[in-house]
């Protein structure tokens, strides 16, 4: 890890920008591009905000926004100066294939081309690169210069070389690199999401329960538990723990979560318009007494307490 300097950025919207914060807070260098018009001016806005909270979790000896450098419109001439690259556009398979094919193309060798995609594979969009293997999938959690966690998600012509580079440098930057080892649609943590998010929809679409007390069922129930126990442990310690606790909590539920999941099915929420209209109504009736801003806040800040609280207990975590 002492060879990666220099992280070059590619697109600096919410999840560039909060990739870009971090690098910085832990030494880095950083070169940035985005077409974007006002681009530059947003990013550093964003990094003076974001600089107070990395300072609570540690920031590196060497670390200093002014260590960041916008590049202009593409990293394409300035590729030679990264160690690794880490992209950030839209999710447009188009896109990313002819911006993969410039990186490929101008980076140094070895140098790991990592993409943020939320959901598309990278097999999707290496087909014009020379050295597809040096390409995988880095998808972090939002804002990635809190949430620990990044999936790594190679294709089947990724080199273990790009592999361990990649779960080394994020394991560097201090997160929790997973590796998911076949590409899905989705990959892991979005999907996990998905089927949750699923669910309350078509709950509150029923008229259960509107969003607002959904929304505290997840933040006072299962996503407070689960910040520090995952579905699979907390079926253990459910089971009465031990190594037999899993295998005893899921014979004794199963049957009754089979008739939840049929239910679950039979009223699975469709996207479609109108019913996409009618949820809405119930999340701007929650947002009438809501400050948007103040709910980010608190969040951060109750991230990066949590955060620390989970350095301290790693056995726990």
């Amino acid at each position: 890890m002492q060879s990666i300097k220099t992280v070059g950025v590619v697109g600096t919207g919410v999840i560039g920008a909060s990739w870009t914060a971090l690098f910085l807070s832990r030494g880095l260098r950083v070169l940035v591009s985005d077409p974007a018009p006002g681009a530059k001016d947003r990013l550093f806005v964003y990094l003076q905000d974001s600089w107070p909270m990395l300072k609570q979790l540690g920031l590196h000896s060497d670390a200093s926004i002014s260590n960041c450098t916008f590049v202009g419109e593409s990293l394409g001439d300035h590729c030679s100066e990264v160690d690794f690259i880490q992209e950030n556009v839209p999710e447009r398979p188009d896109l990313k294939r002819n911006l993969f094919a410039l990186l490929d193309a101008k980076a140094k060798k070895n140098v790991v081309i990592a993409s943020s995609s939320s959901g598309i594979p990278s097999s999707q969009f290496i087909s014009e690169c020379q050295n597809p293997e040096r390409v995988l999938i880095g998808h972090p959690f939002n804002p990635p210069h809190l949430m620990p966690l990044v999936e790594v998600v190679p294709h089947d012509k990724t080199n273990s070389y790009t592999v361990d580079t990649a779960m080394s440098f994020y394991k560097a930057m201090g997160k929790s690199p997973v590796l998911v080892n076949q590409e899905c649609p989705g990959f892991v943590a979005n999907r996990l999401q998905a089927a949750l998010a699923r669910e309350a929809y078509s709950l509150v679409h029923r008229g259960i329960v509107s969003a607002e007390a959904c929304d505290i069922c997840v933040t006072t129930g299962i996503g407070l538990r689960w910040a520090f126990t995952g579905p699979f442990m907390t079926n253990v310690l459910g089971g009465g723990g031990g190594k037999d606790g899993f295998h005893r909590l899921i014979t004794h539920l199963g049957p009754g979560v089979q008739r939840w999941i049929e239910d679950m099915d039979a009223h699975a929420f469709g996207f479609g318009e109108n019913e996409i209209e009618e949820l809405d109504k119930s999340v701007q009736h929650m947002l009438e007494s809501t400050d948007i801003a103040s709910v980010e806040s608190q969040r951060d800040r109750g991230l990066v307490e949590l955060i620390k609280s989970k350095k301290a207990a790693p056995a726990s975590s």
